[in-house]
């Protein structure tokens, strides 16, 4: 008995000591700061935070009195904000951007190709070159591009370079062939070879096609992840970004995020979503979901399914036919069987199911399958969630409401896409597209996201598309349908505290509450007294993550 006192007596001991070492909270004041509280948008002058949690928010002067031995930090009357979340992005794809072809906003085809060649003679080494978002209606081809067409840039060595919305790939004659698609070579089911009236191969591949040439594509090494995840991290911190739910992690990512959690060097918090209940699922499983691992770094509790393509290579599923292209109406990834036994197999094993749908015909797929697992399995209370609900027939939206489903939506799809979702889908069903107010009307919870790297990573961005539904030149004028416009509050909450709902985190994130993690950042303008048509513009200053500063703008690396 008395070793056990002795024991404990000396555990009290280094206890009280650690107690006494540990350092002063700190005071963040003179700022212009802002949070949600009680479902309201609050404003404080001063932030209190100890060992990583928010302490306080209030009066500065009243919190100096409070706390009179704090650290104190001058906010220079900047602004704060709690730390924004992206609920729906892809974290290594992210980071592999940064060292492959972009052909994000190139103008036409010419450019394109000039781009290609440059990044080829630029790096000989590179067996196979890869790269991304090419967007053939930014090129007013009216057509998608040909093999021949990336030939004239590049023949001597394969090239896959994947459309802007990632659901199309784009080869050049050494890729087919390494691919071994020939005329002979059959649409894999989801997917579709473009061909010419011969029935050649044109040199596109939609969807499910993709993986003819993926396959045959040297994969990455943990080294090549390493790098992508740091620098995807880094520029996630740079935009205020201090959450983002990754849709689809594999072993092989799942092995990586662990990894730089162990070392302190996951500087964001990560939401991983299992890609698909095939062999990743099987393995990632087999412990049951993954809670706040790292401190809250890391979760795993959610797995992503696809049930069809994007709106803009018309892989998107839809009742219909396409408006204009009356012999497609996209592409179901799933029978309905197929579905419902994805759905209820994540649900079962007690995971949350977000479903990738874009199309109409997707989302009453996904819908039904979600009222038949309730029935069979439950899982109701897991927040399951449509990822996108991009184009919803009217008399399905009522439906997200009675299921409980969360619609996880990005704002800056509908200012990308409206250069031709209404050529695509008819003027009436538009009227189910990318309709945000009418979720919001019927308290559908709305968690925000980008799609990155689809999409900028810019949570600004995707503010400024929500409330004003106009590009950063202000096109159209009012807004395209200016009826499903978020309020300035309403896209503030889809980016804060609905996105922290979404990932059954909104007791830990999303505001700036006592108890929460210390998660904020500091801009260069007011977001709420900023005219809404440049709120794009707005610059992040300082990123914190647990009341560490992880960016600062203008500095080569964050103090820790």
């Amino acid at each position: 008995m008395k070793k056990v006192i002795r024991t404990s007596l000396v555990a009290l001991a280094a206890a009280m000591t650690m107690m006494h070492a540990h350092a002063a909270p700190t005071l963040v004041e003179s700022v212009q700061g802002y949070t949600l509280q009680h479902d309201q948008i609050v404003q404080f002058s001063g932030l209190v935070f100890d060992q990583g949690k928010v302490v306080a928010t209030g009066d500065a002067a009243a919190l100096r009195a409070k706390y009179p031995d704090a650290k104190r930090i001058d906010g220079q009357g900047k602004t704060l904000l709690p730390g924004l979340i992206d609920a729906h992005g892809h974290v290594f794809r992210l980071g592999f951007k940064t060292t492959e072809i972009s052909l994000s906003g190139t103008r036409d085809l010419q450019e394109a190709q000039g781009l290609i060649r440059a990044y080829g003679q630029k790096n000989p080494q590179r067996q196979w070159l890869l790269g991304y978002g090419w967007n053939q209606v930014n090129w007013k081809l009216g057509r998608f591009p040909t093999a021949a067409e990336l030939d004239a840039a590049v023949s001597d060595r394969p090239v896959r370079l994947v459309r802007v919305d990632g659901h199309a790939a784009w080869l050049n004659t050494k890729a087919m062939q390494a691919a071994g698609i020939t005329r002979d070579t059959k649409d894999p089911a989801g997917g579709r070879i473009e061909r010419d009236a011969e029935g050649n191969p044109t040199g596109v591949l939609v969807d499910k096609a993709m993986a003819l040439v993926n396959d045959v594509i040297p994969p990455y090494t943990d080294n090549d992840r390493r790098a992508a995840l740091a620098a995807a991290v880094a520029h996630m911190n740079a935009l205020g970004l201090t959450a983002v739910g990754d849709a689809g992690v594999t072993v092989a990512d799942d092995r990586i995020y662990r990894e730089f959690a162990d070392q302190g060097k996951l500087n964001t918090r990560i939401y991983g979503m299992i890609r698909d209940t095939g062999d990743d699922f099987k393995a990632l499983s087999a412990k049951g979901p993954l809670i706040g691992y790292g401190n809250d770094r890391y979760y795993l509790r959610a797995v992503k399914l696809y049930g069809d393509g994007a709106l803009g290579s018309r892989g998107a599923a839809l009742m219909e036919p396409y408006t204009d292209d009356h012999a497609h109406s996209g592409l179901l990834f799933m029978s309905d069987a197929a579905m419902q036994t994805a759905v209820k197999t994540a649900l079962k094993a007690g995971y949350q199911v977000n479903v990738h749908a874009i199309g109409d015909k997707t989302n009453h797929q996904v819908l039904d399958a979600m009222e038949v697992a309730y029935k069979e399995v439950g899982g109701r209370d897991l927040r399951n969630r449509i990822e996108h609900a991009q184009v919803v027939s009217l008399p399905d939206i009522p439906r997200f409401k009675k299921l409980d489903l969360i619609a996880s939506m990005q704002p800056t799809h509908a200012t990308s896409d409206m250069n031709m979702a209404e050529d695509r889908i008819g003027k009436e069903r538009i009227k189910g597209a990318y309709a945000w107010q009418t979720f919001l009307k019927q308290g559908t919870v709305i968690a925000g996201g980008s799609d990155f790297p689809v999409e900028s990573a810019n949570p600004f961005y995707g503010l400024h598309a929500a409330v004003t539904r106009t590009d950063h030149e202000g096109r159209p004028i009012h807004g395209w349908h200016p009826e499903e416009a978020m309020t300035l509050p309403q896209a503030f909450r889809a980016f804060t505290l609905d996105a922290a709902y979404a990932e059954h985190q909104e007791k830990t994130l999303g505001s700036l509450e006592t108890g929460k993690w210390a998660d904020f950042i500091v801009v260069d303008r007011d977001l709420f007294k900023v005219a809404p048509a440049d709120i794009w513009k707005i610059q992040v200053l300082e990123t914190w993550v647990a009341g560490e500063r992880v960016y600062a703008k203008g500095e080569q690396s964050a103090q820790r």
